[in-house]
């Protein structure tokens, strides 16, 4: 069965055992490669409860093609997946953030977003190779997210 073509449900959180569906690998090989890929790191709430995101769900199946399909060990798959990562950090990082900010701030139009960040965060809008403080900046963007997602679903609890 082709795993990476069953579509992924639009939910913020998935559990073990859903993603252990989705993705076609046992719970207990999720919890390994947890320990194995540093990229890896699901939510974890009451009693370890493990909540994925979907970006997980997404990292989860290209591990699952590295190991499964085209036979890489451990250390090629995670070695294989750093180098995607660092391939895809050089590419466009500016349009990544803008991307997500937009999908956060559904009210503010992308070009008034691409004002913003030009001026404010100093991301880069073009396709040029970011510098090592244009990275940093991106990466604090995208934290920045993520703790935001994280308080208005804290809050969504309350």
């Amino acid at each position: 069965m082709q795993y990476s073509s069953l579509p992924i449900p639009e939910k913020r959180y998935f559990t073990i055992s859903e993603v252990s569906k989705l993705c076609g690998v046992k719970s207990h090989v999720l919890r390994y490669w947890e320990q194995e890929f540093t990229q890896l790191r699901p939510m974890k709430r009451r009693g370890n409860r493990r909540y994925y995101q979907l970006h997980e769900v997404e990292l989860i199946r290209q591990i699952r093609q590295l190991l499964y399909e085209q036979g890489f060990t451990i250390v090629g798959a995670r070695n294989k997946l750093q180098e995607m990562m660092t391939i895809a950090s050089g590419q466009d990082l500016g349009s990544l953030s803008l991307k997500l900010l937009a999908q956060k701030n559904d009210n503010r139009s992308l070009s008034n977003l691409s004002k913003n960040a030009a001026t404010d965060e100093n991301i880069p809008i073009d396709n040029a190779m970011p510098s090592d403080s244009t990275v940093t900046q991106t990466s604090l963007c995208l934290i920045r997210y993520e703790l935001i997602s994280i308080r208005d679903l804290l809050d969504s609890i309350n």
